[in-house]
């Protein structure tokens, strides 16, 4: 290609997509800025890879709610707003069984307390001694517990608030979806209080600590627990898709709901399996979540959601791999942010970036395929 050629195309792309430019060139200006606070030392290598590790465990969590988000506006067609909510409640649950095993047994403590998970200071996590490898027993039960009673929560409210109003399309669906999230948020807030505690024993939880560019990086049990987990899981969601019949049947309705029927693919079975997979999907997550930040609070999945919209919208809505690498950068432009910004502005960037890479991509990053 030549000189000539190169300057033509390059005039033809700033005419046709100003913005593309303005994202290159801004790219470019925080790159050469990195680059000049590592020289200078303002910022370090240890402190760039701790935020980086931080956004991606963070974007492992996004990812992993935002199948369950993503599956559910492909087939069903509505974005679901009480998801968060399935969320927190996952967590819940799944901790008040963790709670339960790690100190209810053989102990003096109120078994009532331990299932509230210490609300109102009842009972501290430190000093239940919990985390991945100390008590490992509770908690795979508490992961179990979580999927599990987060799957029945999502097909209970299906068959009695979703189901009725199916065929009105997507607006009643979403606004219902609304009601359903204020409703469980306020029973988990009478439920479990309001106060924000910690759920783990943040000193005994294993970790190194090597140390890279001048400073020390740690990576813990947890973030190794979170790893395995969440990629399992998404792991086990592609080979589903990809290679059994039930798959294939949701790719199929994600598709062309009205082909599906008359092919003869048993929709109503597909519904309830959205509902199963993306359910045990977001209460892993969430129980995930706090495991891996080692607090819980009521609106945790709420704050959450924001993000995960984030993620699904960038990654291209109804893709289920565009929701992964959405949630892993929405995680990563969170976290490293405040290279640049007040931690308090670092969920208004990962937003800026998903704005962003949209007005030059408005398809999304996997072109908006559904399901897979």
């Amino acid at each position: 290609m030549g000189v000539a050629e190169t300057y033509d195309r390059g005039r033809r792309i700033a005419v046709e997509q100003p913005l593309l430019i303005v994202l290159i060139f801004v790219g470019v200006l925080l790159l050469v800025d990195l680059v000049r606070q590592l020289a200078t030392g303002d910022l370090t290598v240890a402190r760039l890879i701790t935020l980086t590790w931080d956004g991606l465990m963070r974007g492992l969590v996004i990812g992993l709610a935002g199948i369950g988000l993503s599956m559910t506006y492909s087939i069903l067609n509505f974005a679901n707003f009480a998801h968060g909510d399935y969320i927190t409640a996952g967590a819940f649950s799944g901790w008040a069984v963790t709670y339960i095993i790690a100190g209810g047994f053989g102990s003096e403590t109120d078994i009532g307390a331990l299932a509230m998970v210490g609300a109102g200071g009842s009972v501290f996590g430190g000093a239940l001694g919990i985390n991945v490898a100390e008590t490992p027993v509770a908690v795979i039960a508490g992961i179990l517990v979580a999927g599990g009673v987060t799957i029945a929560l999502a097909l209970a409210i299906d068959r009695y608030g979703f189901k009725p109003i199916r065929d009105a399309g997507g607006i009643p669906l979403l606004i219902t979806s609304i009601g359903i999230a204020f409703a469980l948020r306020y029973v988990m807030l009478f439920v479990f209080g309001s106060d924000t505690r910690g759920t783990t024993a943040i000193g005994s939880i294993p970790n190194v600590r090597p140390e890279i560019g001048g400073g020390t990086v740690q990576f813990t049990a947890h973030d190794l627990a979170l790893i395995i987990v969440a990629g399992g899981l998404m792991l086990g969601v592609h080979l589903l898709l990809q290679r059994t019949k039930l798959g294939k049947a949701m790719r199929a309705m994600a598709d062309n709901e009205s082909l599906a029927r008359i092919s003869g693919i048993p929709t109503e079975r597909v519904i309830r399996s959205t509902w199963i997979i993306g359910g045990g999907l977001s209460g892993v997550a969430g129980y995930m979540f706090v495991l891996w930040k080692g607090t819980i609070a009521f609106n945790d999945g709420w704050l959450l959601l924001l993000l995960i919209f984030a993620a699904v919208i960038l990654g291209g809505i109804g893709s289920i791999y565009g929701s992964i690498l959405g949630g892993l950068v929405i995680g990563v432009t969170a976290s490293t942010a405040v290279i640049w910004i007040p931690s308090g502005f670092a969920r208004a960037a990962a937003f800026a970036v998903m704005i962003l890479v949209l007005v030059v991509r408005p398809q999304g990053l996997f072109s908006g395929r559904t399901t897979a």
